[in-house]
């Protein structure tokens, strides 16, 4: 299933006790559409506040149900935060963690003096000038394949903190800057820490080349403020052309 939401409402996408989240939430709507238990994996957790354009998750069931009747039944007892924007039967060898060979991210920024209203929980605002060029040439040196300790939280439990990063661009639409990265996989709040350090540097409290001195560390302690969660999507994910997944194109995503 391709999954799309607002992270705004949830602390994230793990089932935690006591507090919503967005596993939770399609796992009991899947449950009534099933009339069974449905457990579903994720591609990827994100934390709270963070949003999803195409989270992809998989689950298992002897219930036969169409693809429509997965979606729209789903999303009669989804809340408005949450909606199912396809599904497909798998084969066995397929899982959407482990099959997959590439995550997309977009961290999205309202760059203007006055703070935003309708769009305060799905942007990060930064009120200071912020130099895309600037930014843009230290994204430059995250390119590639590297050891990002120090772009990744103290707490993550990753095996690896080696990632391979296949690009990462900053683009400015008016009032907005946009930072995309695509990598064969994430560290926790690597994305964020990438978009703290880069924030840094477009307000010009460090030079562009900072951001590979903070790579070159390998000690978070080195590696700045993690950025906001509320600009940060999950845009797609991406498997073998073999499971023939009915993905969203990057084009339909947030923007």
């Amino acid at each position: 299933m391709g999954v799309e939401y607002d992270g705004s409402a949830f602390c994230g996408w793990q089932t935690q006790r006591g507090v919503p989240t967005v596993q939770q939430a399609v796992e009991a709507a899947l449950t009534k559409v099933a009339a069974s238990p449905i457990s579903v994996i994720c591609a990827g957790r994100t934390d709270t506040g963070v949003h999803a354009a195409e989270q992809v998750v998989h689950f298992e069931t002897a219930v036969q149900r169409d693809n429509r009747a997965w979606v729209f039944g789903a999303n009669r007892f989804l809340p408005d935060q949450v909606s199912v924007l396809w599904a497909t039967p798998v084969t066995h060898d397929f899982h959407a963690r482990f099959s997959a060979v590439r995550r997309r991210y977009q961290y999205i920024i309202f760059n203007r003096a006055i703070r935003p209203t309708y769009l305060q929980k799905r942007v990060t605002w930064i009120a200071r000038p912020l130099d895309v060029q600037r930014m843009a040439q230290a994204a430059c040196d995250l390119m590639g394949e590297h050891d990002f300790s120090s772009y990744r939280a103290v707490a993550c439990q990753a095996k690896t903190p080696v990632r391979q990063v296949y690009a990462l661009s900053v683009q400015r639409f008016g009032s907005y800057l946009s930072i995309d990265i695509e990598a064969n996989a994430f560290l926790q709040h690597m994305v964020r820490n990438i978009a703290g350090v880069l924030i840094d540097i477009g307000c010009g409290k460090q030079p562009p080349e900072w951001a590979k001195i903070v790579l070159e560390q390998r000690d978070r302690t080195q590696g700045g403020v993690t950025a906001l969660p509320h600009g940060l999507y999950l845009q797609q994910v991406s498997y073998p052309d073999k499971f023939s997944l009915p993905q969203l194109s990057p084009s339909n995503a947030v923007w």
